[in-house]
């Protein structure tokens, strides 16, 4: 018995080894010829869904995942789990349905088709409100919704967004759930899908009953039923007629009430009638015999057969079920040893896709939080261009002196806004991970002693003296990030500033470790201010931290500048700390490596038009394209400031024919105007006129938006407001540009 036991196993582990080769041997000839029976199949099975023919349906998807497990087709065997999924809902298997969703999503994501896995997460929603587990439904309608957004299927879209305010219905969260019933008749609507916009309707007139707006709540639900009866939806018809009968009871209209419940009732009826005929024990045996009469006939030859069999035959029957039997046993003992590792599997499986949603979800809300900061600076960047403009010049036209002191006022409310803007749009970038190094030779002496002439005003004003020690074994020049640098020594001798009355601040630089040509650099920056508490330094580097709500009355500022600090010395693989006693002052201190260099550095002299004789000013022709009259005046004045003249235009249409009719050796773009934009206006002139150079001049700061003014051919960008030196620089190094072509 032992023996045959053994050569039974050993033929049967043969057969599986000759089938796995077999796999992995198969031609692309054959494996096309599996790709279409697995369409096919999957074919067949959706015609069956949609006749309500799920068994057979099954019978169709479990051959064809036996194909495309095959040929590892993840595309098609993702496809298949989220449809067999669909099937184990419908026919009332919710847990299973669930971990054969979850597989279909692990397949689909691997073969990242994002249309299906929004699918699935749609279906897995329905499963659990079918389970009233209505919070976690919406998560994953709303991840739905963002992923068939982006794929532009907007009649997915809007379905999902109709699931949404049944979740949101379901929470009792009414007014969420007009919204997205609102959002999904509008998109119904806009895309003609008569069904979804019936449904939509009637579960808005649903909600409104919630709501006590019982005659919007009539009209809608009219609507839907209007519309679900001239398509033929009964199952959305038969919601229509329970909501009317609701409604009516709540207006106290009981006979219009009874007559929709008793056409709810028959036509419920009705509908459950065909669903118990669909899932009838005769129809779940269609699964597996699809020809009761056949499999009959095979009985009864399998018994005629066995009655003529002889006495071997018998012997080596009961043989072989023994061995099956045996078998079955090994096979039952490696199940239950595995059974644990199985179930932690699939928790594991269902947790990876609870942390995948959430994921997706944080990334939703990053892209909502960066355009809200785009369109919030824009709006705020556009004024203060006209705020710091009118200020500059009202201070350049000889003021009365009385008023001298308002306008310094203003120009300095103006600039701190400006800065706080600056400061969020910088944290915002460095939380993105959008900021680049950018190295460059510099004298790092020099840098730290401009950066300390440019805030010596600052600290002659609270009487503070600013010292610097430069370690004498330093180099001076080096190859690293100066603009960053200087951003880092700016916010951190600024705030000493702010936090000192009466004293010093020194700027150390020193070696702290040498290997050839790279250096550690160590910064110190001391004062003898006011000094932090040992709680308050916990959390300095913070966003909008600082010590305490009475220091920043007194000495305001937003918090934002060491959150900044710390975030700009990671990007350049630093580290910083600090230490600091009350009443006795603060040190910072920050290491970051750089590399040395050779190279003999050049000095820029600044050219402006007044220092240049060899441009005829009068020749220079700019176009000005700004809706905005106030901006239009500004810079038209610092351009006639500058002894250079403009034509202007108010939109992007006449822009395109200015330039087609005049040769400008500048164009200064503005981007939201009426009619078509700047950047469509800019594409349309890069057709026929490649070198004309064209400033975006624009509020707009965000960094995803660089690449969209690169892509439609803008030469530069000058962020408004700007500052008139830098304004006159780039302008005059583009002009120089033109010249020499």
């Amino acid at each position: 018995m032992k023996s045959h036991f053994i050569k039974f196993f050993t033929c049967l582990t043969l057969c599986f080894i000759g089938l796995n080769l077999q796999a992995q041997t198969l031609t692309e000839k054959e494996k096309e010829v599996i790709k279409n029976k697995i369409n096919f199949n999957i074919s067949q099975a959706q015609k069956n869904i949609d006749n309500n023919q799920y068994y057979k349906a099954q019978s169709d998807l479990d051959e064809a995942l036996q194909l495309a497990n095959q040929i590892n087709d993840n595309k098609n065997i993702g496809l298949i789990y989220s449809k067999i999924g669909k099937i184990q809902f419908i026919t009332e298997e919710s847990n299973e349905a669930l971990q054969t969703l979850i597989k279909a999503i692990e397949k689909q994501r691997f073969a990242e088709d994002n249309i299906n896995i929004a699918e699935t997460y749609k279906t897995i929603g329905i499963v659990y409100m079918s389970k009233n587990n209505y919070t976690r439904a919406l998560d994953y309608f709303t991840s739905a919704e963002g992923l068939f957004e982006n794929e532009d299927l907007h009649d997915f879209e809007a379905e999902s967004i109709l699931y949404k305010g049944d979740a949101y219905y379901n929470l009792e969260n009414y007014e969420e759930a007009e919204l997205e019933y609102e959002n999904a008749v509008s998109l119904s609507k806009r895309y003609l899908n008569n069904k979804l916009l019936s449904s939509a309707y009637i579960h808005l007139g649903k909600n409104k009953i919630k709501l006590g707006k019982l005659d919007e709540a009539e009209s809608s639900t009219l609507q839907g039923l209007n519309i679900s009866k001239k398509h033929n939806f009964p199952a959305i018809t038969n919601i229509a007629y329970e909501t009317l009968s609701d409604i009516y009871t709540e207006t106290e209209n009981y006979k219009k009430a009874n007559e929709f419940l008793k056409k709810h009732i028959k036509l419920n009826d009705s509908l459950l009638l065909v669903k118990r005929s669909y899932l009838s024990p005769e129809k779940r045996l269609d699964k597996l015999y699809s020809n009761p009469v056949e499999y009959q006939k095979e009985k009864e030859a399998d018994l005629e057969k066995e009655a003529s069999s002889t006495w071997l035959e018998k012997l080596t029957t009961i043989l072989s079920i023994a061995l099956i039997t045996i078998l079955s046993l090994l096979t039952l003992s490696l199940y239950k040893n595995n059974n644990i590792r199985l179930k932690s599997n699939n928790i594991l499986h269902k947790k990876n896709a609870e942390l995948t949603i959430a994921m997706e979800k944080a990334e939703l809300a990053t892209k909502t939080k960066a355009n809200f900061l785009s369109t919030v600076t824009h709006e705020l960047r556009t004024p203060l261009y006209a705020v710091t403009g009118l200020t500059n010049m009202l201070l350049e036209e000889d003021p009365k002196p009385a008023q001298v002191q308002h306008l310094k006022s203003l120009k300095f409310s103006g600039d701190y806004l400006l800065t706080f803007i600056n400061d969020i749009l910088q944290i915002n970038k460095i939380e993105a991970n959008k900021v680049d190094i950018e190295p460059e030779v510099f004298n790092l002496k020099k840098k730290a002693e401009n950066v300390m002439s440019a805030l010596n005003n600052s600290a002659l004003d609270n009487n503070i003296t600013l010292h610097l020690e430069y370690d004498k074994n330093l180099p001076t020049n080096f190859n690293a990030d100066q603009l960053k640098i200087s951003q880092i020594l700016i916010n951190l001798i600024g705030n000493s500033i702010k936090f000192t009355k009466d004293g010093d601040i020194w700027i150390r630089i020193i070696k702290q470790n040498q290997n050839g040509e790279n250096f550690e650099v160590r910064f110190e920056v001391e004062d003898n201010g006011i000094g932090i508490s040992e709680e308050k330094q916990q959390n300095m580097f913070e966003s909008f931290s600082q010590g305490s709500i009475q220091i920043n009355r007194k000495y305001g500022g937003t918090g934002l500048g060491l959150s900044i600090v710390k975030g700009l010395i990671d990007i350049l693989k630093g580290k910083i700390y600090m230490k600091s006693q009350l009443g006795k002052g603060t040190t910072f201190f920050f290491e970051i490596p750089m590399k040395k260099s050779n190279e003999i550095i050049v000095e820029k002299k600044a050219n402006y038009f007044n220092e240049i004789d060899e441009i005829e000013l009068s020749n220079i022709k700019i176009l000005v394209v700004e809706d905005n009259k106030i901006n239009q005046m500004i810079t038209k004045k610092i351009l006639n400031k500058m002894k250079l003249y403009c034509d202007v235009v108010d939109n992007g249409e006449e822009a395109v024919d200015m330039v087609k009719t005049t040769k400008y050796d500048v164009v200064l773009m503005d981007i939201h105007m009426p009619g078509i934009s700047g950047i469509e206006a800019t594409k349309i002139i890069r057709t026929f006129d490649k070198e004309l150079t064209i400033f975006a001049l624009t509020a707009v700061t965000i960094e995803d938006k660089m690449q969209e003014f690169e892509e439609a051919g803008f030469t530069d960008i000058i962020p408004k407001p700007f500052k008139q030196e830098d304004f006159e620089k780039k302008l005059f190094n583009a002009l120089m540009l033109t010249e020499k072509r």
